[in-house]
């Protein structure tokens, strides 16, 4: 295991050098997505309509962050459990989506995805939202605003703290521990 200190934008390429296991500390645009956000992007995608923002290369978040207190970017911004996105995820995937950030297992079809496209999928602390808001500069919402906490925001990480989970190269710590 590794760490590693990663712009957003540099992943489509050094998703390729992760491995599952690997630190990594990101900075960068990040986008905000969860379950109702990923519908109506399915929805859009359907319809042949413009996403909020360019999926080729970008990094998605599955996290709706609670208000925002005074003088802060942002509240707290913990990860939501990521197979519940499975179903959406191979398509974004296969659309130029380079990562994903989350908590928990993913399915198979979700794992055969980030290999075929040379993606990778992070995990984030679970149960430590407060800190992970630490590193969160600014916070826009782009999309959906009716939503509320599950609109689309786009974040600005500021070494952002995660474990590589899922790799390009077919690494899956949760196989992993499972084997062991």
């Amino acid at each position: 295991m590794s760490q590693h200190i990663l712009n957003s934008s540099d992943l489509p390429e050094k998703a390729k050098e992760l491995r599952s296991g690997d630190r990594v500390l990101l900075s960068g645009t990040v986008y905000t997505a969860r379950d109702a956000a990923h519908k109506r992007l399915s929805l859009l995608l359907d319809s042949n309509k413009k996403l909020p923002f360019e999926l080729r290369g970008a990094s998605i978040y599955y996290a709706g962050p609670t208000p925002t207190p005074d003088g802060m970017p942002i509240g707290s911004c913990g990860p939501t459990t990521s197979g519940r996105m499975d179903s959406f995820s191979p398509r974004l995937l296969d659309l130029g989506l380079s990562c994903m950030i989350g908590k928990g297992e993913r399915n198979e079809e979700v794992c055969n995805a980030i290999i075929r496209n040379n993606a990778v999928y992070l995990c984030a602390i679970g149960g430590a939202g407060a800190l992970a808001a630490g590193c969160i500069k600014s916070c826009e919402v782009i999309a959906f605003d009716d939503l509320g906490c599950e609109s689309i925001k786009k974040l600005t990480f500021k070494n952002f703290p995660l474990i590589c989970a899922v790799d390009c190269n077919g690494g899956n710590i949760f196989k992993d521990l499972k084997n062991n």
